[in-house]
């Protein structure tokens, strides 16, 4: 098992608190989840790319995950603390995995490999830098939206239908396993749950206003605009627990929302 972190906002937002101070925060989550950390971070508008910082030492242990969580900053967050069960403990096998815009984590255990294998192309088996059941499954999800023509394209209601019909397709097959994931080209964020928990934060400024503009500048917390989704509730916030089988488009803007794809 491991322990996932997706956020959209609003406004540039410092992800320190989540990250390292909250009661259940990704720090405090990998004393049990030991095996590496990944954080991801973008600036929410199409022309900007990925920060990607990932190491292999245990997160809360690491003088290097704290002072990237100190300086984590954007309006899109992936992290992930990594609890191996499938590939060697590696950075080629460390969450979040990116490839062009795309930067995908995973929580579960993918059993049927050979069937992904199978229906993921040449050119994405190819990228591949680990051995991880993970990895192999964003190979298989990049070659859907390939062969679909929208893998540059921004998310629509093409790029829905593309990982819906993606995830039925595995989640259809007998004992596949559990594919709680997160995926992200920068703007906008994917998550799908299946066979683990995973909990849904929606959280508004306590004033009215919001603001917005470049990164120079912190939001104070009580203007942060933000739709969080992680493994288990990170703050004593109300966190709703993700119905088994949903998937979800989150998005970045003025007014941060989530949509539910059927």
């Amino acid at each position: 098992m491991c322990r996932l972190l997706g956020i959209v906002t609003a406004s540039p937002y410092e992800f320190g608190l989540v990250l390292r101070e909250a009661p259940r925060s990704m720090a405090v989550l990998s004393r049990e989840h030991r095996d590496g950390w990944g954080i991801a971070t973008h600036a929410g508008m199409r022309g900007y790319g990925w920060e990607l910082h990932r190491s292999v030492r245990t997160a809360d242990d690491d003088p290097a995950f704290a002072k990237q969580a100190e300086g984590a900053r954007g309006r899109v967050i992936i992290a992930h603390v990594r609890q191996r069960t499938v590939g060697a403990l590696s950075l080629a096998n460390t969450h979040p995995f990116r490839q062009g815009d795309w930067v995908f984590a995973h929580n579960g255990t993918v059993k049927d490999v050979g069937y992904v294998a199978a229906h993921a192309s040449p050119e994405r088996l190819s990228e591949r830098a680990g051995d991880t059941d993970s990895e192999l499954f964003f190979a298989f999800l990049l070659t859907r939206l390939d062969e679909a023509d929208v893998s540059q394209e921004p998310a629509s209601r093409r790029t829905d239908d593309v990982i819906r019909r993606a995830v039925l397709e595995v989640t259809a097959r007998p004992d596949f396993g559990s594919l709680n994931f997160l995926l992200s080209n920068g703007t906008s964020l994917y998550t799908s749950r299946f066979g683990r928990p995973l909990h849904l934060l929606e959280r508004s400024p306590a004033v009215g206003g919001e603001l917005d503009g470049a990164l120079s500048g912190p939001v104070p917390i009580d203007q942060r605009r933000c739709v969080a989704v992680a493994s288990e509730p990170l703050t004593d916030e109300p966190w709703t627990p993700i119905e088994q089988g949903a998937l979800l488009r989150l998005e970045v803007g003025r007014t941060p929302h989530w949509v539910t794809i059927d």
